[in-house]
């Protein structure tokens, strides 16, 4: 049992046995934050901090193998709008299938990456969101930040006009036991430009302006909609 979350046996039941016909590409978000020590099952003082822990798990070859793909990595920069979860980092990986997401912590070269993902981590939140149910306005170009806002609507409805792109959580795999209705996604120049973003009817949210390293996540989101 990771350290870091409390896991959704009945969302992972659901992944794990999502029929062939009704599977298919799913994002899995992660919210990071980190110790500031990595602290190893074994004891031993490894000598890293929990972002260098995270950075040694990053895996990047076990991803490619099973055909999932990188779709964001970013840094938080500020925590937005009434938020004070003080969360450290935002990854994004595309997998191929729901099934393929379960059947790759059962890997044994997973597991041993896996080993510094929890000395490093403090605490988490990863959701799925399927990129077909994704609504969206324009997808831009490059920007310098990008807005995650992570909300829940106790109606179940969308605001359309709340974001460039806007998922629906399919399901919480790993969190603190708070659920999820839409991710929120706004592409922005300079962070100042996220405080007309926090709208109305929410109620309960995880907002967090983020400078990416890496985004894929527009040029995919657009790739699909232009397939469909």
């Amino acid at each position: 049992m990771p350290r870091y979350g409390t896991i959704d046996f009945d969302y992972a039941a659901q992944l794990a046995g999502c029929p062939p016909d009704e599977d298919g590409p799913v994002l899995m978000v992660n919210y990071m934050k980190y110790r500031e020590r990595a602290d190893y099952r074994d004891g031993v003082d490894h000598g890293r901090s929990g972002r260098e822990a995270d950075d040694e798990y990053a895996p990047v070859e076990v991803l490619a193998a099973i055909g999932a793909i990188v779709a964001f990595v970013g840094d938080v920069v500020d925590g937005g709008a009434g938020t004070s979860s003080g969360w450290d980092r935002i990854g994004i990986v595309q997998y191929p299938t729901r099934r393929s997401f379960i059947e790759m912590q059962s890997r044994r070269d997973f597991k041993e990456k896996h080993t510094h993902k929890e000395a490093g981590m403090d605490r988490t939140i990863v959701f799925a969101v399927p990129p077909a149910a994704v609504l969206s306005a324009s997808l831009p170009g490059r920007a310098g930040h990008v807005v995650f806002d992570l909300v829940h609507r106790a109606d179940g409805t969308t605001d359309p006009a709340a974001a460039q792109a806007i998922g629906r959580v399919e399901g919480t795999i790993l969190g603190d036991g708070r659920s999820w209705t839409e991710l929120r996604i706004t592409w922005i120049d300079e962070p100042a430009a996220a405080d007309n973003l926090t709208g109305d009817g929410v109620d309960d949210r995880e907002l967090v302006i983020v400078r990416p390293t890496i985004d894929r996540l527009a040029s995919l989101l657009g790739a699909r909609r232009q397939g469909e």
